[in-house]
């Protein structure tokens, strides 16, 4: 599940509007200094040392007796991380560090209990569910220094036109997810989610426009850095990339899945 995958870190692409100003003119008495990328990584960092510590919590929940309440912080954890991120997308100072972490536990919540149910169910080759799990990470690591390097060497330069077609790509694929929960909701049929042949290509599309959407993240670093933001501005940074990583990370586990059932 991604909420309005990658959308809500992009938003608009105008997070850099408040800060346009030098920060000399902004207020008389500002009291944080300019961000730095070493700001983004430490605030990143975080921002993930607590998704994983809430998802371990939730994970082990799953695998364990306590299955009911788990499935309870599952839902729960997504849908809190969802209007978290509705919150901050539509606040008027970008950065909270509060609206980030929270989203952090609420993400680790469902991303515990999303793993254990898509992971316990498969086998491959024999090997446990920490096995897919495993490769799943190390595939999304992979995406995401592959895009890095990308972005750095300017092989793909993200422009107002790239934005805007991937913003409409990441909503279409919204749109699609919405109406195929609906349907599994009603009929019990999923096409873009059951392990089909339509479903992996749905997947592999989803694992394409997440990578993607790193470019607009690290762009979106590079601007604040350049405009002189406030060293708040990180939190907010931070919270787009985590998204985008969890985005790709559950459509990696997801396919992964679909493979070990053949």
């Amino acid at each position: 599940m991604k909420n309005l995958p990658g959308a809500e870190s992009q938003a608009g692409y105008g997070y850099e509007q408040p800060y346009a100003a030098p920060v000399a003119q902004q207020a008389p008495a500002q009291s944080q200094r300019p961000i730095t990328i070493d700001d983004v990584v430490t605030k990143t960092g975080i921002t993930l040392g607590v998704i994983v510590l809430s998802a371990i919590v939730s994970y082990w929940m799953s695998a364990s007796a306590m299955q009911p309440t788990a499935a309870l912080l599952t839902w729960g954890g997504a849908i809190g991380a969802f209007i978290v991120v509705l919150i901050h997308s539509f606040s008027s100072s970008f950065g909270s560090k509060t609206l980030t972490l929270l989203y952090a536990v609420f993400e680790g919540l469902f991303l515990g209990g999303f793993s254990s149910a898509v992971a316990g169910a498969f086998t491959v080759g024999g090997a446990d569910a920490g096995s897919l799990i495993g490769q799943a990470v190390i595939g999304t690591v992979g995406v995401f220094v592959g895009m890095l390097v990308v972005y750095r060497t300017g092989a793909i330069r993200v422009t107002s036109r790239f934005n805007r077609i991937l913003t409409g790509c990441i909503f279409g694929v919204a749109i699609m997810a919405l109406g195929n929960l609906l349907l599994f909701a009603f009929t019990g049929d999923s096409p873009l989610r059951g392990g089909s042949t339509l479903s992996i290509v749905f997947g592999l599309f989803c694992v394409v426009l997440a990578a993607l959407s790193f470019l607009q993240d690290f762009d979106l670093a590079d601007k604040m850095v350049r405009i002189g933001a406030p060293e708040q501005a990180a939190w907010g940074v931070a919270l787009g990339l985590a998204v985008t990583l969890v985005w790709l990370y559950t459509e990696i586990l997801r396919l992964l899945s679909y493979f070990s059932e053949r």
